[in-house]
């Protein structure tokens, strides 16, 4: 365990306030979090349930943004209590909102329009229409008509905040055309844009002629991921295809002549045409093979995790140099769980190059580190691990009665996962407080009971517990988030109904007196007490 020795708050605000970090706007922010930290952190800081509502449409949250009805109505969760910030004009079924991502203002870009500075939330709408809507108004800013020749369906960025792929629903062919022997020649489309301001960089098509049955396909950091329903998957560069196979570069909103047709790019009905379009095998850069396509790059140096492509595998991962594929030192985790839902394992979103192994009783944080006499090679050991809090050796006695009377005890562990056990169900990261949180949920007679942990993400030392006051049925969906001083638990019921629940902290001391002022405010709207009861009160006084 590390020092836990806690920083000073008046201290820090008092060098604020004397301008001892004026020279670096970074300094003061991490100054402000380290001081928010604590006051999440102390004992007399309490997280009240401060809003709670129902919808039968997704609910989606993103930096202090809660959004209803496919993202057509924002509402703030900075306040004291969520306010709505806007609500766009009704729709139809065909123009609604299919997905959308927050774009944040970079810094140390010149943008061209006063309003590009602001947050915009990108959208991807049903009938093929990307929009960038202000995340204040409501207000679309610009919109690109993407193309009538397939159904662009999903949003992710292939560089955070800087490129953004728009990929199409997969081509999938009929039973009767298979059994006419007619292939489906393109599978799927990925559209590609820089953002702010909106530069197309081309579509690319996934054709079965080049890649085979591909069962997915996507971008990441400028790296084309191939997967197939064997497990394998396959990197290509995305540059390199670019460089080899765009047949002419197209600028929205300039006129364009493509396969007899003339129009404006970006505008309806013209659209984007597909511009990249591969004719041969593409370089390939690297390929595994996984089961369930599982793998994931990240640690320093590079390393991937996968998981062997056999089903008795599942639960079992292999830790792997990418320069070489070699195995590394205590690269095979396996947590020992006897459980109906697997662990799960990732690499830590804090960039420190560590591994999270989440299973369900325990969360391990790896750490990646030079072989001693061997730098060439890698290992894998335990930076710390966080437990659940139950009772050791619990098991069940089973109690059954022979033919002759005679009872007879059998005993029975219980599973890691059992319900009336605490069981770990979600791990994440709060990157501006460096600390991960962690759901732990318990079954209480008939209902569960969840509570929010912080943990110190350097040492994994338990700093706040925050009990969530509504029930936790571990068959439902849940997301739980934790952004600086909120907690917001989004649960999906059968019947596609969606609850969320707004937590915000607040210190008791001052909860307690706002407590005594609404308290003094009803007793003046009441009127003056009758002189009976005053005397009753005096009699009780004396």
């Amino acid at each position: 365990m590390g020092p836990t020795q806690k920083p000073n708050v008046c201290r820090q605000l008092s060098r604020r306030a004397l301008g001892f970090f004026s020279r670096d706007a970074g300094v003061v922010q991490r100054t402000n979090l380290g001081i928010l930290r604590v006051l999440v952190c102390q004992e007399s800081t309490k997280f009240k349930n401060v809003w709670t509502t129902h919808s039968k449409s997704p609910i989606a949250y993103e930096r202090g943004r809660i959004y209803f009805d496919n993202y057509r109505c924002c509402v703030s969760s900075v306040a004291s209590e969520p306010r709505k910030l806007y609500e766009m004009p009704k729709c139809s079924k065909s123009e609604k909102i299919e997905d959308a991502l927050l774009w944040e203002c970079p810094v140390g870009e010149i943008l061209p329009n006063p309003s590009d500075y602001k947050s915009s939330l990108i959208a991807l709408t049903a009938h093929n229409w990307l929009f960038r809507i202000s995340a204040t108004t409501g207000k679309v800013l610009e919109k690109i008509y993407l193309a009538s020749y397939c159904k662009f369906r999903y949003l992710s960025w292939d560089t955070p905040q800087e490129v953004i792929a728009v990929k199409s629903a997969q081509n999938k062919c009929s039973a009767l055309a298979r059994q006419a022997g007619i292939q489906q020649p393109i599978l799927l489309y990925l559209a590609v844009f820089h953002v702010l301001p909106f530069s197309l960089i081309g579509i690319l098509e996934i054709s079965k002629k080049i890649f085979g049955n591909v069962t997915d396909a996507t971008l990441s950091h400028g790296i084309l991921i191939v997967m197939y329903s064997s497990g394998l998957v396959r990197l290509y560069s995305f540059q390199a295809i670019i460089e080899q196979f765009m047949q002419q570069k197209l600028d929205l909103g300039c006129a364009c002549r493509w396969g007899g047709t003339a129009g404006t790019v970006g505008e309806a009905p013209f659209g984007i045409p597909c511009n990249i379009k591969i004719t041969d095998s593409p370089p390939l850069l690297f390929e595994v093979s996984s089961l369930e396509n599982a793998f994931q790059i990240g640690g320093h140096p590079w390393h991937y995790i996968i998981t062997p492509n056999k089903k008795k595998q599942k639960g079992v991962f292999h830790i792997c140099a990418l320069k070489d594929n070699s195995l590394a030192k205590n690269g095979i985790q396996e947590m020992e769980c006897c459980s109906l839902e697997s662990d799960w394992i990732y690499f830590h979103p804090d960039a420190s190059g560590r591994i999270i192994h989440v299973g369900p009783n325990q969360v391990k944080v790896l750490k990646l580190n030079e072989v001693e006499n061997n730098s060439a090679q890698h290992q894998i050991s335990e930076d710390f691990v966080i437990l659940a809090n139950r009772e050791k050796n619990k098991n069940e006695n089973l109690l059954t009665v022979t033919a002759s009377g005679r009872v007879v005890k059998k005993k029975f562990n219980l599973l890691d996962d059992d319900p009336e056990q605490e069981t770990f169900k979600i791990v994440d990261y709060e990157d501006e407080l460096d600390l991960l949180s962690v759901v732990a949920v318990t079954q209480i007679d008939a209902e569960g009971k969840a509570h929010l942990d912080f943990h110190c993400n350097e040492y994994g030392t338990l700093l706040k517990s925050i009990p969530l006051e509504e029930s936790w049925d571990v068959t439902y969906s849940h997301e739980v988030y934790f952004d600086r001083d909120l907690v917001l638990h989004i649960e999906q019921k059968p019947s596609r109904v969606f609850s969320c629940y707004v937590y915000q902290m607040c210190l008791l001391i001052f909860e307690r007196e706002r407590e005594g002022q609404r308290e003094k405010e009803r007793e003046s709207q009441a009127g003056p007490a009758s002189e009976p009861a005053v005397r009753s009160a005096r009699t009780v006084r004396s």
